[in-house]
């Protein structure tokens, strides 16, 4: 098995980064991650956040940045991810209930903010949720034809298997067809909870994590991505949990 990077998603530990970001942060590299997604940046300067991950001796592996913030401030996430050493511009979300001429006027923005981000020496992706399997547009479900509409050097996949399988898709045929388009996983796990969903510590829930992770591997997938929106133990204490999980399953940091 090829080694990949095993980063956190920062919006894990929301409730601790409003308290304290920098004593996050260094708890976070305190438990063995190798990286960070960051879901905002916590009012820390660029300088100052690129000295302190340097210190931890954690890689940011790049930063969700909601569709909003793209539309009214894509350079200066530019520049600050630049400015730590990160990679990665992800649009994280779009709402379930844009329409149809929405989502193509999303898309094509998608594609421009692409293009720029790449003439500026970075990449840009687009993170999904269950709702673009659940809908189609054209004959394409809503995931795919946000990628057969953009070029794979302007936007990659950045896959949450939890939410594919919660779209009614199977995560690995997916992983497979993304194929060298797909730099980033979300690696979570959840159950079905009634009518919705309880995401769950790894290993936990339904995901077929072992099969999940061997794919990612065999198609060049670069960081795996630990997150869990809502934690039935404290936050730091699952986090923690996930990643012993990892090294018991012998996922080794690249």
């Amino acid at each position: 098995m090829g080694k990949m990077g095993i980063a956190l998603q920062l919006y894990t530990l929301r409730g601790e980064a409003e308290a304290d970001f920098r004593g996050m942060l260094r708890k976070v590299a305190e438990l063995g991650f190798e990286g960070v997604e960051f879901a905002g940046y916590g009012g820390v300067p660029a300088e100052e956040m690129n000295a302190l991950l340097q210190e931890l001796g954690l890689r940011a592996v790049g930063g969700h940045v909601g569709l909003q913030r793209l539309q009214s401030g894509l350079q200066g996430e530019i520049d600050y991810l630049k400015a730590i050493g990160g990679k990665y511009i992800i649009c994280p979300y779009v709402s379930p209930d844009t329409n149809e001429e929405g989502w193509k006027s999303v898309i094509a923005e998608l594609q421009a903010y692409g293009e720029e981000v790449r003439r500026q020496g970075l990449a840009f992706g687009y993170h999904n949720h269950e709702f673009e399997f659940e809908a189609k547009l054209g004959p394409s479900l809503i995931f795919d034809a946000i990628f057969e509409s953009t070029s794979p050097e302007t936007l990659l996949v950045e896959m949450d298997v939890c939410w594919v399988m919660r779209g009614g898709q199977d995560p690995l045929a997916y992983i497979r067809k993304y194929a060298g388009r797909l730099p980033l996983i979300h690696l979570k796990d959840f159950k079905y909870e009634g009518d919705g969903v309880q995401t769950l510590e790894l290993g936990q829930g339904i995901v077929p994590l072992n099969d999940v992770i061997e794919a990612a591997s065999e198609t060049g997938v670069e960081w795996l991505i630990v997150e869990q929106d809502h934690c039935q133990n404290p936050p730091l204490v699952s986090v923690a949990n996930s990643l012993n999980w990892l090294k018991r399953h012998d996922v080794q940091q690249a």
